[in-house]
């Protein structure tokens, strides 16, 4: 970038670079910097002793060392304050030149701290922590190191004294592109992700308590199978073969099944060359885990009792405000079979309708069909457009037709039906799960309609997995299995209306640069 490119910002950053370095000091120092405190435990913990006499002890100061990013400076005579963000929070630094000087020479206070320092620089300061006239914690620097210094000027929000923000960065084009900046300047972007964080390890604890094991499968994959999905596709060069991105991991977890083991899961990256909206992404986490010997009865207890474990840990209750609802993740939750949830909010029953029968009520209810489209997806179509955004509280819908579900057992006793359910929340489906077809015969059966849906021009529809049904025919146990949409949960526990507030950064298409 040339300087005719930069703004006035810039350039004055970059030429106070410069004399920083003509005064000997190294703008981006390679030592160990040795920070021994966050502002968050020093602003939690630090208790001001007063003596008798009305005196502070100045015994008691806590001596500290931080570091952090410069977030704010005013001068106050011959002192200064700064506030200085870490990872943890803001706290307040109180300089004095005097106390700076190197043998008489105040050089580094005077042109440096005061001339030198921009907003957004990251500094590291030793001295020790007081309480000041109005009660704020503050650090009193005895010495102060430049760290680093940043070159572009950070966008400048405000919290005025009774926490209202100002000029606070709401524009999401600039927030998801400069995701660092966003983190930077609106630190509640930051809690949602620490309490990402803290889901996702609760999950993994739950499963760990009950006997999970967690394992790695692979993301290229020859065949991209375990979900109907339209895929990623790339090329191996040392191989000479094509590759997919994986659209889920389903299937390399049941080969583990028929290994021997009997719980496993993996929270793996998924892609899926689809479209996006608010609650799409094409890369994105799941969950998915395996239990032999377990059906989809199990599945959906153990389910209810995850979930609500996830919630007390993310927020302290079961009870959640997602948008204008509150939403009870106390177990149990409710179950509805598909085909009653469908005549529940249409009016109709389709539970023994053909292919053609269902196209007449699509056109009734205004829902667009394209020839692709065999009757599983006709249902789901119909599910999705009229019932699905009603499940606001979480609802099992249970019992699926055969034709929606190719890797699913069939129902025990509800012909023409298999034994899967969709878990709805706040409208959208959160998590997926089956009583696992382990028939290899049965297995080749539906993977052969697959391919005729294929032929019809459905690019979703699954290819035949060679190895797989070699696996199922070594045998595979009676299987429970789920997948459990991680960014879509994460919007619920965090109160969030979109997936890219929950994606630290989110695919976009790329701007052009200078």
């Amino acid at each position: 970038m040339s300087n005719q490119e930069l703004t006035e910002q810039e350039l004055l950053r970059r030429e106070s670079l410069q004399k920083i370095r003509e005064l000997g000091i190294d703008p981006y120092p390679a030592a160990l910097y040795p920070v021994s405190n966050l502002a968050s435990d020093i602003k939690a913990n630090y208790q001001e002793e007063v003596l008798e006499d009305g005196t502070k002890n100045r015994l008691n100061y806590q001596e500290v060392c931080v570091a952090g990013r410069l977030m704010n400076m005013r001068e106050a005579g011959k002192a200064m304050f700064l506030n200085i963000q870490d990872a943890s929070d803001r706290i307040q630094l109180y300089l004095r030149r005097e106390e700076l000087a190197e043998n008489e020479d105040f050089t580094f206070f005077d042109q440096v701290i005061k001339k030198l320092l921009d907003i957004g620089d990251f500094i590291g300061v030793k001295g020790f922590v007081f309480k000041t006239k109005t009660g704020e914690t503050t650090i009193h620097v005895q010495s102060l190191t430049l760290l680093s210094k940043s070159l572009k000027p950070l966008p400048i929000v405000k919290t005025d004294a009774e926490g209202n923000v100002y000029d606070a960065v709401h524009d999401p084009e600039f927030r998801y592109r400069q995701r660092y900046v966003d983190l930077t300047v609106n630190p509640g972007v930051k809690e949602v992700f620490l309490k990402r964080t803290k889901m996702v390890n609760t999950m993994r604890n739950f499963l760990n308590d009950h006997g999970g094991i967690e394992v790695d499968t692979p993301v290229l994959q020859n065949i991209p199978g375990g979900a109907t999905a339209r895929p990623f596709k790339t090329h191996h060069n040392a191989l000479d073969v094509p590759f997919y991105l994986r659209i889920a991991n389903e299937l390399f977890l049941k080969r583990l099944i028929v290994g021997g083991y009997d719980f496993v899961y993996e929270f793996s990256r998924n892609f899926r060359n689809e479209g996006m909206d608010r609650t799409h992404n094409p890369e994105f986490t799941i969950l998915e885990f395996y239990v032999a010997y377990k059906d989809y009865f199990w599945m959906m207890d153990f389910t209810e009792h995850l979930l609500e474990k996830v919630a007390i840990a993310t927020n302290d209750s079961t009870e959640l405000p997602v948008g204008e609802n509150t939403i009870s993740f106390k177990a149990p939750f409710k179950r509805i079979s598909l085909f009653d949830a469908i005549k529940d909010y249409t009016g109709i029953d389709v539970s023994q309708m053909e292919e053609d029968e269902l196209r007449e009520v699509c056109k009734k209810l205004h829902i667009e069909t394209d020839p692709t489209m065999g009757k599983g997806k006709l249902i789901d179509e119909i599910f999705s457009e009229k019932c699905e955004k009603n499940f606001i509280q979480p609802t099992f819908i249970i019992d699926y037709p055969e034709e929606m579900s190719p890797l699913t057992k069939k129902h025990r006793s509800k012909k023409g039906l298999v034994e899967r359910f969709e878990l709805m929340i706040n409208g959208k489906e959160v998590a997926n799960a089956y009583s696992e077809l382990n028939d290899p015969i049965d297995q080749r059966e539906r993977f052969e309609e697959q391919v005729s849906l294929m032929e019809r021009g459905d690019d979703e529809a699954m290819f035949i997995d060679h190895d797989f049904l070699r696996a199922l025919e070594y045998g595979m146990p009676p299987t429970s299995g789920i997948g459990i949409g991680i960014d879509r949960l994460a919007m619920l526990m965090t109160n969030q209306h979109s997936i890219q507030e929950v994606l630290f950064f989110p695919q976009m298409k790329p701007k052009q640069e200078n």
